[in-house]
């Protein structure tokens, strides 16, 4: 089966930086859009970054300039840069991709990592 393992979250201070990773495992025949999703207690997850495998790119209008998604296609990974993080972006941070397997499409999701800011 396939697994997305995130990595990277933790503790921080407002305005430092963390970097998510995210690798996906299994008999994966194509990785196709990749990104990034978060939630916040008491609000509904919602995008914050997304990446074509052609790497086109696109953001939530909060996180533009700040955060940035990178993915390595021989490594079946995806990244999410952050600086100047802010207590607004204290959430759970999902991965998430669209893949292929068997000539089946469909949509997965790691387990979350936190990122918490605060000082």
């Amino acid at each position: 089966q396939v697994q997305l393992v995130e990595s990277g979250g933790g503790l921080v201070q407002p305005g430092g930086s963390l970097r998510l990773s995210c690798a996906a495992s299994g008999s994966i025949f194509s990785l196709h859009d990749m990104g990034w999703y978060r939630q916040a207690p008491g609000k509904e997850r919602e995008l914050v970054a997304g990446i074509t495998r052609g790497e086109s790119t696109n953001y939530a209008d909060s996180v533009k300039g700040r955060f940035t998604i990178s993915r390595d296609n021989a490594k079946n990974a995806v990244y999410l840069q952050m600086t100047s993080l802010k207590p607004e972006d204290t959430a759970v941070y999902y991965c998430t991709a669209i893949i292929e397997i068997f000539s089946t499409v469909r949509r997965y999701w790691g387990q979350g990592t936190q990122v918490t800011v605060s000082s």
